[in-house]
């Protein structure tokens, strides 16, 4: 069974696939192709498959030529320095039938955010972000994490709202269910043939996303250069765009602050629609029916109640799942730190974060053999796990018993009591 955590990117079935093994290519599982000499000839450069441009290799054509193909050098190990010419983008040694200079560069930008509500303050990002890439690509990934208290939206939710509030960045928009965590985007860019990321995010959010890229490059990813790009400096205090955030839209979401939340929409919606989209996070956030603190909700304005619950030891407690709002990486708690937590993901990747940015991880569809459709739960510890272990038993879906433990009885339904079960059996043969 796989981990729900995916560091493995599995060949997908393209036209550049297609296209290469028609050549007689060999994927080397990074973006590169191999011809049958073993020599690495191409690569998927922006959806295309591009010819490297140093040494030559002979590769066999649709039409039965043999045109020559260029060989790439091979990379050092060490990265460029910062204080280097950038990369030309390269072109390819010959034209492709069809093809053009679109996302030619070896060169892409990535942006993953909560965006739970979108604001202003989000264009702002998305617009340096696009500043910052140039003509080269860009890739900006809603994160998928979804709770009542801090992420209220849905992730279909919040890319269509996305798309209607910044309507000059909606080509870059993906709504990509395999893109959870920062770590999955790196990978898929580094498998899709990029060389050189750019990672842009707010100011206050540098340092945590820098760290981790660099940590697991060579490990996760294989990039020559990685760069995390501030976007600008942000300040809470102010009433401007730059002291607009996500926190303050949930704050005014759940006074029914029409006023406060209109501020943070751009013109792009009109007044109905902003009214409409306040309301659908207020549903979301189920205020009709709960009363949340503002710690749970936007724990930047009430630090003192949020630490005072954490120094308790009402929350975050060791072992315990919790989820990084800014990366979306899941791990278990190993060490409490002041006002941090330092956690551990099921691969061994290692993150700290501040408890501002984290929440405990309750997945809603936790108890469900499925997370979500076509994927098993294999999250340690719940009821899905567990009923997809047992329906793993030799037997199981014809009653047959017989290759349980002692004592086990098949799984029955929701108010199987499994955690009682499973105690039992460790007192009994301990």
């Amino acid at each position: 069974m796989k981990s729900f955590f995916r560091f493995i990117t599995e060949a997908r079935s393209t036209p550049v696939s297609e296209k290469a093994k028609k050549l007689g290519l060999v994927s080397d599982g990074s973006g590169g192709w191999k011809d049958r000499a073993g020599k690495t000839v191409a690569r998927t450069v922006g959806g295309e498959l591009k010819f490297t441009d140093r040494g030559t290799s002979s590769v066999q054509s649709d039409g039965g030529q043999q045109p020559a193909v260029q060989q790439r050098q091979e990379v050092p190990q060490q990265k460029r320095a910062s204080t280097e010419e950038p990369t030309e983008r390269r072109s390819g040694g010959d034209e492709e039938e069809g093809g053009d200079d679109k996302n030619t560069g070896e060169n892409t930008t990535l942006v993953f955010g909560r965006f739970n509500p979108p604001t202003v303050g989000h264009k702002k990002l998305l617009d340096a972000a696009l500043q910052i890439s140039g003509d080269g690509d860009l890739r900006i990934y809603p994160s998928r994490s979804v709770d009542p208290k801090k992420n209220p939206l849905e992730t279909d939710q919040k890319t269509e709202l996305m798309k209607k509030m910044f309507p000059d960045h909606s080509d870059n928009i993906i709504n990509d269910e395999s893109i959870k965590t920062i770590f999955d985007a790196l990978k898929l860019a580094n498998n899709d043939g990029f060389s050189n990321v750019k990672i842009v995010v707010g100011s206050d959010r540098v340092a945590e996303f820098d760290n981790l890229a660099q940590k697991y490059n060579g490990k996760l990813y294989d990039f020559e250069e990685i760069e995390t790009i501030s976007a600008g400096e942000r300040d809470e205090d102010s009433e401007g765009v730059s002291g607009m955030s996500a926190s303050k839209m949930r704050k005014a979401a759940t006074e029914n602050d029409f006023e406060s939340f209109r501020k943070g929409i751009p013109d792009t919606l009109d007044d109905a629609a902003t009214k409409q989209m306040m309301n659908t996070v207020r549903k979301a956030m189920e205020v009709q029916t709960e009363s949340w603190n503002l710690w749970e909700i936007a724990p930047r304005f009430d630090w003192k109640n949020l630490r005072e619950n954490y120094v308790s030891g009402k929350i975050f407690k060791i072992n315990q799942l919790v989820e990084s709002l800014n990366t979306g990486l899941v791990g278990k708690i190993v060490r409490r730190g002041t006002n941090y937590l330092i956690c551990v993901t099921e691969d061994n990747v290692m993150f700290k974060s501040w408890i501002r940015d984290l929440r405990e991880y309750t997945e809603v569809k936790m108890d469900r053999k499925m997370r979500v459709k076509g994927k098993p739960n294999t999250l340690y510890g719940t009821t899905g796990y567990f009923k997809n272990a047992v329906a793993m038993t030799p037997g199981f879906e014809k009653g047959d018993k017989t290759n349980l433990q002692p004592g086990g009885k098949p799984y029955k339904g929701p108010k199987t009591n499994i955690k009682e079960f499973i105690n039992r059996y460790k007192s009994r043969n301990l």
